[in-house]
């Protein structure tokens, strides 16, 4: 019995069997959620449309993370980094150079990618911690870069980032850019969900499990681990030029190293090595943070007979007692509790 499908389903094709949604139900719910995600911006306020769009590049930039670190097993702790590329390649070309949109974004993807695969070199020498070192590394010589070039970044003034237009359409309104961002969110997802059922993905999959092994059945490691740098560190690069055109002005406080351990930490709470993890953790760390937005100020005030350094510092330490909490109540991430609620759902009929 195929356990992806409802009970009493069968495929009768290969087609079908490799297709993303296989029965009507699956259909129907698409359905659903693209209706309810684009007819959003006209009953959500400017303030919730901000949060999804928010949700929406880091969605891209944790795809690029989830297929480098959990398909392929590279550990990555300096993903900030190749973002801020992204981010500071989209602008040099549409501020200063005046280049269309479509073109810096594609560069700012190409430029980070192969930004990705420098550091990715050590990988077929170094694994695990050793490699999330040089990882860390590349975070901090970028960011270096980006506030000492200043003829090129501007340095520690920052840089202006004038707004996505395509074919004379201009993304200013948070409305209007949640469109262009949603949309190529879902070809991000559409992509990453293929990549991990091609033979690409299955030699990823292989070198994450047992790389020797997988080398002794004829994965040229050193090719496929350069391959999982650029692809995850190309979809850091277009997360980064969404975001460079979103926010309009950027310098390098926008890519903290605590961003990338945040990024990790989002892919980890979804789930590692599955194309609904990374969403499934991106909006409960987003969400989470707006929580904490709105809370913080109710415990400051319910403590404040404490000392005034403790009290600020009472929403961090929720936040992070709740990612604590989560992580050992459930160390599979909320990818491996949906495949729980959804068996639950197709064999309800046969528990009896």
């Amino acid at each position: 019995m195929n356990v992806d499908l409802p009970a009493g389903t069968r495929n009768y094709s290969y087609a079908k069997d490799m297709a993303i949604f296989r029965t009507k139900t699956h259909w129907a719910w698409l359905l659903v959620a693209l209706v309810f995600l684009f007819t959003g911006p006209l009953y959500w306020g400017e303030h919730w449309l901000s949060v999804a769009n928010l949700i929406g590049i880091t969605l891209i930039a944790v795809t690029g993370l989830n297929i480098l670190t959990g398909y392929c097993g590279q550990l990555s702790i300096g993903h900030a980094g190749f973002i801020a590329v992204g981010a500071y390649t989209a602008a040099v070309l549409t501020n200063r150079l005046e280049l269309p949109f479509l073109v810096g974004l594609i560069s700012a993807g190409i430029i980070a990618g192969l930004i990705g695969m420098l550091f990715g070199i050590p990988s077929l020498r170094v694994k695990g911690f050793y490699l999330a070192i040089s990882t860390i590394a590349a975070q901090f010589i970028i960011i270096f870069a980006i506030n000492h070039w200043t003829s090129v970044t501007g340095g520690f003034m920052g840089i202006s980032v004038p707004p996505a237009s395509i074919g004379g359409i201009t993304f200013i309104s948070q409305g209007s850019q949640f469109y262009l961002i949603m949309a190529i969110t879902a070809i991000v997802i559409f992509l990453a969900k293929n990549l991990a059922r091609t033979r690409v993905g299955r030699a990823f999959v292989a070198i994450r499990d047992n790389d020797l092994a997988a080398e002794v059945m004829g994965v040229n490691l050193f090719r496929y681990k350069l391959l999982a740098f650029f692809i995850g560190c190309f979809l850091a690069g277009i997360a980064g030029s969404l975001f460079a055109h979103w926010i309009g002005f950027m310098n390098a406080e926008n890519f903290t190293f605590m961003d990338s351990i945040l990024y990790i930490g989002m892919m980890i709470i979804g789930g590692l090595g599955s194309t609904v993890g990374p969403i499934l953790g991106v909006i409960f760390i987003r969400m989470l943070q707006q929580g904490m937005t709105f809370i913080s100020p109710v415990l400051e005030n319910t403590f404040s007979s404490l000392p005034a350094g403790f009290t600020t510092g009472i929403g961090p330490m929720v936040f992070g007692l709740i990612i604590v909490l989560f992580l050992i109540l459930e160390p599979r991430g909320l990818a491996h509790r949906w495949s729980l609620f959804k068996a639950s759902y197709r064999l309800w009929p046969f528990s009896y």
